[in-house]
């Protein structure tokens, strides 16, 4: 066993699959939207769900004042929308010009077109998470599209792809 050094440690956590989302909230009238791959359901009663933000990121002073937010959960064929809304230092302003959203009816914040599902959260509590802050939030509504796609974006050893298909389930 190797001590856990900063980039050990990203290689190691890069071989854990998950899925990814768009976090957005809405500061100052301007769309803060950032990638998320750092999300997951925390408790059924009441119903709640975690992010982790980068704490020098400046979604992070956005999310702080606001209290509340988006969660779109990414298809598949998102990935220039994740690449996009993960590469730094982007201009805030127009940031969400060519990808296609609109507002969350509960928190104004931008929810992206064609996601698995839309979440809609009010901040319950932050928490200290080294390097990032551990964003909970009670979640206020939950949207399903109409027409049901059933293959996630995911994010696997630094990069980008779909999962496989388990619509029929194991053979």
């Amino acid at each position: 066993m190797t001590s856990a050094s900063p980039d050990l440690f990203r290689s190691a956590m890069s071989r854990y699959a998950s899925g990814v989302t768009v976090v957005s909230t809405v500061h100052d009238d301007l769309d803060h939207a950032m990638t998320a791959s750092a999300f997951t359901s925390v408790s059924l009663d009441p119903p709640l769900v975690l992010v982790c933000v980068d704490k020098t990121a400046r979604f992070h002073q956005a999310i702080a004042v606001t209290r509340r937010w988006g969660v779109s959960v990414l298809a598949e064929d998102q990935a220039d929308v994740a690449r996009w809304l993960a590469t730094r230092g982007r201009k805030l302003e127009g940031q969400l010009d060519h990808i296609p959203h609109r507002p969350g009816a509960l928190t104004g914040s931008a929810l992206v077109e064609g996601a698995l599902c839309w979440v809609e959260c009010r901040t319950w509590e932050m928490y200290d998470g080294g390097d990032h802050t551990i964003v909970v939030g009670q979640v206020l509504g939950i949207e399903l599209p109409e027409k049901e796609r059933s293959r996630p974006l995911m994010y696997f050893r630094a990069a980008y792809g779909g999962a496989p298909d388990v619509t029929n389930g194991p053979d």
